[in-house]
């Protein structure tokens, strides 16, 4: 006996809104199959990765255990509530298939369907009354073109299928092909992105269980963001498609009534129906962008942070001493050695400088010290006191005079 959904497959080429019923329903048994085979969430019995589920949840108690030991973390309400809600949560979305459907399921598939229905004034699922009106709009477009058939004899019709392919080859287009090839660019951005929307959907929700798993360790945290990153925009992508389609649909409207001419096809409504066919397009292409754009910038619930905020919000760094400053406060070969790096001692704008000199007892030769006293901004700078000068012998003797408090003391020369 053939399944919902093989009855659904075989009708999907009837038109768009039964390929849209048949990828839905193929979608769901994808993820319900996989779901079990994975963690045995279904009926299939046990799962492939249990293993791995277990591993991975022993390694999470004891790298808890280690950083309680170690004093990296504590036992307290703020430390154990986000580590035991990560750890029901990730068990219970990864082997429960109830809670997976009814949470992950519903929120990625029918929420956006719901919103669109919201938005557009529809009564039931905006998607498949957008595929129906699509299937209006092509039904049209070929009751055009076999009017066009009947309305042209034999002769003149093999005629006109010669001058066509002609034209095709020499780079003309004739109002019956400018309307099919409005036609086909207008199937490629419904149909074409819809359908593309939910098979990727449907991949990302096969293998979501073992991304949830992901979002225990902190270094794996990054991989379950991307995931539901990927998830959101998989799942908006139908909303912007069916409401900014439904705007097209409403400009096809006229130009699709007048395709039928009294000689043929319409050339003016069929370069109309091709120039709006490019609009959609353009539009979808646009969608996309704006989807990724926004999707990107999502924080997810503060698990991931945007680097360029993090740069940002960093401290500014204080203002350096300038090396001209900080020269005449050390001797020339640490000046020189430090070079440009000694802006880096004091981060400071303006300095007091005191010089404390005085005259050897013994050997009459006379020394100074020169140390920072107080920096701008009430601290105080911890360099230590430059070093005394080791020449000793005649030079040192006539050593000129030095000044202490702003009275001078000479140092004679003893003999």
């Amino acid at each position: 006996m053939a399944s919902a959904c093989e009855v659904l497959a075989a009708e999907a080429s009837n038109g768009v809104a039964s390929a849209l019923r048949a990828v839905d329903c193929l979608a769901g048994e994808t993820v319900a199959s996989a779901f079990a085979r994975l963690f045995g969430g279904g009926a299939g019995g046990g799962g492939a990765l249990l293993p791995a589920l277990t591993i991975g949840l022993t390694l999470y108690i004891a790298f808890f255990a280690i950083s309680l030991l170690t004093g990296r973390s504590r036992i307290g309400v703020s430390a154990l509530t986000p580590r035991m809600l990560t750890l029901g949560l990730v068990l219970t979305f990864a082997t429960s298939w109830v809670a997976y459907s009814q949470v992950v399921w519903n929120l990625t598939t029918g929420a956006p369907d719901e919103i669109a229905s919201v938005l557009t004034g529809s009564q039931g699922s905006a998607t498949q009354i957008f595929g129906d009106r699509v299937d209006l709009v092509f039904a049209a477009i070929a009751e055009a073109a076999d009017a066009n058939k009947a309305a042209t004899p034999p002769a003149a019709a093999a005629q006109q299928g010669a001058q066509a392919a002609s034209a095709a080859v020499s780079g003309n287009f004739t109002p019956a092909n400018v309307m099919w090839l409005g036609g086909l660019l207008l199937l490629l951005g419904t149909v074409g992105v819809l359908v593309t929307a939910r098979i990727a959907l449907a991949v990302l929700l096969a293998v979501g269980p073992v991304f949830v798993i992901f979002a225990l360790f902190n270094g794996t945290r990054g991989l379950f963001v991307g995931w539901l990153r990927g998830l959101t925009l998989t799942a908006v992508t139908p909303l912007f498609v069916v409401v900014g389609g439904g705007v097209v649909m409403e400009l096809l409207v006229p130009v699709v009534a007048s395709l039928h001419g009294v000689e043929g096809v319409n050339g003016r409504s069929a370069l109309a129906l091709f120039v709006i066919a490019c609009v959609h397009v353009a539009l979808m292409s646009m969608i996309l962008k704006v989807a990724g754009t926004m999707v990107s910038a999502w924080q997810v619930f503060g698990l991931a942070s945007n680097d360029r905020e993090s740069r940002d919000s960093m401290p500014a760094a204080a203002p350096l001493m300038p090396a001209a400053v900080m020269s005449p406060l050390m001797p020339a070969s640490g000046a020189a050695a430090l070079g440009g790096r000694a802006a880096a001692l004091v981060p400071a704008t303006s300095v007091e400088v005191v010089s404390q000199g005085g005259t050897g007892a013994a050997s009459g030769s006379s020394s100074s010290r020169t140390h920072i006293t107080q920096v701008s901004g009430g601290s105080t700078a911890g360099l230590p006191p430059l070093p005394r000068s080791r020449a000793r012998g005649i030079g040192s003797r006539f050593a000129a005079p030095q000044s202490t408090g702003g009275s001078g003391r000479a140092g004679g020369m003893q003999r």
